[in-house]
């Protein structure tokens, strides 16, 4: 019987793990070694820790919950993110590596001027807090209702202590701790879903072969919309708005890049981006193949979807089934293994890059004299952590949809205008008047929320959905064409 002790000493044995690992990697304790890891990881083991980064908590429970509602049509902003993920490879990377960037909103300001540099760190910040706290909170929510309430702890103290352990581990090896231990946390997330998969197969007395033939998965195995651009998950909107999600999310986000740019070369980086980006395909496949054995498991079993604050959330049924079924001890010790590292790699990589995004975008830490920039550094990292707390905590009282969802909804307002300013300066040779820069992203966000906010009748039944994103990035991309000057830039690197 799975019970709230052995849940909670399987974290606490897991989190004993993560510091083992954080003490190997971190005795170095240096600012070279939390930032970049010295430029020295192998390009196989980012790749695959990339994965569990990549797939956090809201793949690990919230992609499986959806598929009732959406059956398999995420998939198709799956198959643009593959197109994302080369853009970013052979694109991007060479543009971070040529300009040597620690954190990659220093090539704005090498680009354009310190305000570009500001503007770009600043909606990464918002973006990366807000994309954490939506994964933390999503991996706290489960742990909450399957752990801390039976011994009436609150939520907040749950999410305090989340993030306590996370930053007790990275707090001195940073990033080069974190690209060991989301390898071990791919590890467990994988593991947890192929159990899952194989012991629901068994109850139900099914092969593989057999699920995918079979009547009760018909109900779940639409991929493609094509009926009608109208509708908000036609292919052609999916597939364009992943690929464009990813080239952001990232492309353009210190957290994921960090990681890239840990690798020995270019070249590496490349490899790993190109390796990373096929698996990922494939193990978000699984994760939804998954989501539909979960409902005729459900189905089967007449397991309902549990309630949260009254209403059914489709979030919380993996956990349900892989703590509450009868399909055995394996399966709920993998999936809070699972969750645990789903919890960590998002949580532990977001601190870390903010905490580098920060101290070299805002506090122009390079320029503050040796002696004190571990300090700066260290009390960056605590802030940081508190920073992470209260969004979590507000979440838990303003969320009202499926994370994965809303996820993604909000990239389409914050990494927008990062689109546009990588874009711009990628593309064109202009200058710009940089002062006006805040001006005009703050201009494309608004039209974005007001464009965003138009009935579906208003458009003649059109519905509005990822490509927010792209459109966010074409305005604030006008925008700058707008305020660009008439001499042209001469750059070696660019």
């Amino acid at each position: 019987m799975v019970t709230p002790f052995l849940i909670l000493s399987l974290v606490i044995g897991y989190f004993l793990l993560l510091i083992g690992i954080s003490w190997i990697t971190g005795r170095q304790d240096s600012n070279e070694v939390f930032f970049t890891a010295s430029r020295t990881s192998n390009w196989p083991v980012v790749a695959f820790g990339m994965i569990g980064a990549s797939l956090s908590g809201v793949t690990f429970i919230s992609v499986p919950g959806w598929i009732g509602d959406s059956q398999l049509t995420y998939f198709q902003v799956v198959l643009g993110y593959l197109v994302g993920y080369m853009v970013v490879a052979y694109v991007l990377m060479p543009v971070y590596y040529n300009n040597k960037t620690t954190s990659i909103y220093e090539y704005l300001e090498n680009r354009f001027g310190r305000s570009s540099h500001l503007t770009g760190a600043f909606f990464f910040f918002i973006s990366r807090v807000l994309g954490a706290a939506f994964r933390l909170f999503l991996v706290a929510l489960v742990l909450q209702e399957f752990v801390f309430n039976a011994w009436h702890i609150p939520f907040e103290a749950t999410v305090i202590i989340s993030i306590l352990l996370i930053w007790i581990y990275t707090n001195r090896g940073g990033i080069k701790t974190i690209v060991y231990t989301d390898t071990l946390q791919t590890g467990m997330m994988l593991l947890s879903v192929g159990f899952t998969v194989f012991f629901i197969l068994q109850y139900l007395g099914w092969s593989f072969g057999d699920f995918l033939q079979s009547n009760e998965f018909k109900l779940y195995d639409q991929i493609f919309v094509t009926d009608s651009i109208l509708s908000r998950n036609h292919f052609l909107k999916s597939f364009i708005g992943g690929a464009f999600i990813t080239i952001c999310m990232t492309g353009l986000d210190q957290d994921m890049m960090q990681k890239n740019l840990t690798c020995k070369t270019l070249r590496d980086a490349q490899k790993n981006m190109t390796v990373f980006s096929v698996v990922l395909v494939l193990v978000t496949g699984l994760f939804m193949l998954l989501g539909a054995l979960l409902y005729i498991f459900a189905s089967e079993t007449s397991t309902s979807v549990p309630l949260l604050d009254g209403s059914p959330n489709t979030d919380l049924l993996f956990p349900e089934i892989a703590l509450n079924s009868s399909l055995g001890i394996i399966v709920a010790i993998t999936f809070i293994l699972g969750l645990i590292a789903a919890a960590y790699s998002s949580a532990d990589s977001a601190l870390t890059s903010l905490t580098t995004s920060f101290c070299v975008d805002f506090l122009h830490f390079n320029q503050k004299p040796k002696a004190k920039q571990k300090q700066i550094r260290k009390r960056v990292h605590i802030l940081m952590s508190f920073l992470i707390i209260l969004v979590v905590i507000i979440f838990r009282y303003v969320l009202d949809r499926n994370v994965i969802d809303g996820l993604l909804t909000v990239a389409g307002y914050t990494y927008g205008p990062l689109l546009g300013l990588f874009a711009f300066g990628i593309f064109t040779k202009y200058k710009i008047h940089n002062k006006l820069v805040l001006v005009v992203v703050f201009v494309s966000v608004i039209v974005t929320i007001i464009l965003g906010q138009i009935p579906s009748t208003a458009l003649g039944g059109y519905v509005i959905g990822y490509e927010l994103l792209p459109l966010n990035g074409l305005i604030t991309f006008i925008g700058l064409w707008f305020i660009k000057q008439p001499q042209r830039l001469k750059m070696k690197n660019h």
